[in-house]
């Protein structure tokens, strides 16, 4: 019979693994309301390329492999992520929380090993689609988002303090150590045409973009600056020749020996670019009335798109939580948007490379600064820091981290503290007080006096686990002066083998003092670690009483003092 139920089982796995794929894979429905309407969405699409050309650009020469890796990663894994991601909304691309990441992926690996580890990022991520891990981003606390997305900005705009003050080969394993030798530099021979050009640039995206949201200044800004600099023929340096179309696919940088030194820097890549990409999904559906997007499915897309990037010499990409925004608010309603952008962006490599060339960097560090400035939302920090202290140490742990190590510690610090905290304020709550044993006034007044000198009853409420026992047990089993001690467990949230231990320890401390203890109330799954770990049973092996309600482990308090109050035990004499 064994075979046969192997078989089945194997089938049932092929068939949840085929359930899941059909889930996972692009549907009809994704497309046809663009087809009956493509309007608003070709618009958004438009809107969404003209954000996205300066940044793209500027991305790809912050992360080391040029203005044309940018370029391609936003057309390819604009393309792949817009049709097989889990959100209609979704603009994947360069970004610059990934751009932090590579820098010293770059300096260690090379070109040839960030492309490596894009792809195997890719198929990393496409990995946790099918066993479902996008789910798991509900549970990163607020604090840690925008600890990280306020860290991830300073990053940003610290990896712009070279290009900004004109400054090349700035020394540094870390940004902000390389944005300070770049001061330095300056300092000894200082300009104010390049700074100049950068804050202009900013400034105008900046303060346009507060009055007329919907005009795309970052490139007017990013066009007039070049305009000005040709025309006067200024000394800024440019982006430099790029080429007039992509390259040919190839797997050229993938050399299977490199593969397991390039696992863990790969792994990082993966986690950061799963949680900016389903942070920004998650961002869309709060703008967009209506709308939820499939975690798992937006994994496999952008998993998908990391490995096709790397193929034509993209950059690895996640979703973009500002071009995102941009195409929402723009007015898209499916993926044609997304396409759209990514369509835009591969005419503007075919057709305007030269045009493109003459960009001055200094232009596009301003483009960059601006949206630094953009990415922080003032509002959400002050509410959590006036929220708690312990919302407030999390946040300011998570930028910290991600300011002086990296992104994917920051968050798993900022999770860390935010477990540890939340443990503490859990553990805070549980608590145990002696309660009333007559709650409805129909005992005698002589039977009251009775009870309230040999009996107690205890209620403990909220968790019992290893970082609330001790604390509040230990008051416990010094309770004196009584004969029957009944424990009420029907409110007990939660139960782990170390609160379990503790009630052992006590139970078999107050036994020894001669005191009897009732159980009361106990859930049904709690009754498990119970028995485990010998809460039911005395040292002697006989069985501790048990009782469903409270009142019937009253009524038998009362016999065991009613008895030892008629029969009085006399010592022994030996």
């Amino acid at each position: 019979m064994s075979e046969p139920r192997s078989v089945l089982a194997s089938g049932g796995r092929i068939a949840d693994a085929a359930r899941a794929a059909v889930v996972l894979m692009p549907r009809w429905s994704d497309w046809s309301p663009a087809v009956r309407a493509p309007g608003a969405d070709l618009l958004a699409g438009l809107i969404v390329a003209l954000v996205a050309l300066p940044l793209a650009l500027g991305f790809g020469i912050s992360s080391g492999l040029g203005a044309a890796a940018g370029l391609t990663t936003a057309v390819v894994a604009g393309v792949v992520a817009a049709v097989f991601g889990g959100s209609r909304f979704q603009v994947s691309g360069p970004t610059g929380a990934m751009t932090v990441v590579l820098v010293p992926i770059v300096a260690q690996y090379g070109p040839t090993g960030v492309l490596a580890v894009g792809l195997i990022a890719g198929i990393i991520l496409v990995l946790l689609a099918f066993a479902g891990v996008g789910r798991a981003v509900r549970f990163v606390p607020a604090p840690v988002i925008e600890g990280f997305t306020a860290g991830i900005a300073v990053v940003i705009a610290l990896q712009q303090v070279p290009a900004a003050l004109g400054v090349s080969g700035a020394e540094g394993e870390k940004v902000w150590q390389s944005a300070f030798d770049a001061v330095r530099r300056y300092l000894e021979n200082p300009s104010v045409l390049t700074p100049a050009t950068a804050l202009c640039v900013a400034a105008v995206i900046l303060v346009g973009g507060r009055y007329l949201p919907r005009v795309p200044f970052s490139l007017l800004a990013v066009a007039v600056a070049t305009i000005v600099a040709q025309l006067f023929h200024l000394d800024l340096a440019r982006i430099g020749s790029i080429p007039s179309g992509f390259a040919a696919p190839s797997l050229d940088f993938l050399h299977p020996g490199e593969v397991t030194s390039l696992l863990a820097p790969a792994l990082a890549v993966a986690a950061l670019g799963a949680l900016e990409s389903l942070l920004s999904a998650t961002a869309a559906d709060s703008m967009a009335v209506g709308t939820r997007h499939n975690p798992d499915r937006e994994l496999l897309g952008q998993g998908l798109a990391n490995i096709a990037a790397p193929l034509f010499g993209g950059v690895p990409a996640t979703g973009a939580i500002a071009r995102t925004a941009v195409n929402v608010r723009s007015g898209a309603r499916t993926r044609l948007a997304a396409l759209t952008h990514a369509a835009i962006l591969a005419a503007i490599v075919y057709l305007a490379a030269g045009l493109v060339a003459e960009i001055p960097l200094a232009a596009l560090a301003g483009v960059l600064l601006a949206t630094t400035v953009r990415m922080v939302e003032t509002a959400s920090i002050l509410a959590i820091v006036r929220a708690t202290r312990a919302d407030t140490i999390v946040m300011v742990a998570t930028f910290l981290v991600t300011v002086v190590f990296d992104l994917v510690a920051a968050v798993a610090v900022g999770v860390g503290f935010a477990a540890i905290l939340a443990l503490r304020a859990v553990a805070r709550s549980a608590r145990i007080e002696q309660v009333p044993l007559d709650e409805t006034g129909d005992h005698l007044a002589e039977e009251h006096e009775l009870l309230r000198e040999h009996i107690v009853a205890y209620r403990i409420d909220g968790a019992l686990f290893f970082a609330a026992a001790h604390r509040f047990l230990l008051e416990l089993a010094e309770v004196s002066d009584v004969k029957v001690v009944i424990l009420r467990m029907s409110r007990i949230t939660a139960l782990d083998a170390t609160g379990t231990l503790v009630l052992q320890d006590v139970i078999a401390k107050l036994e020894n003092r001669q005191i009897t203890v009732l159980i009361a109330g106990a859930k049904p799954e709690h009754l498990r670690p119970l028995a485990a770990l010998g809460v039911f049973t005395t040292s002697d092996g006989e069985s501790r009483r048990l009782f469903a309600t409270t009142p019937e482990a009253i009524e038998h308090a009362r016999a065991i003092v009613f008895a030892d109050t008629r029969h009085p035990t006399i010592a022994s004499e030996d």
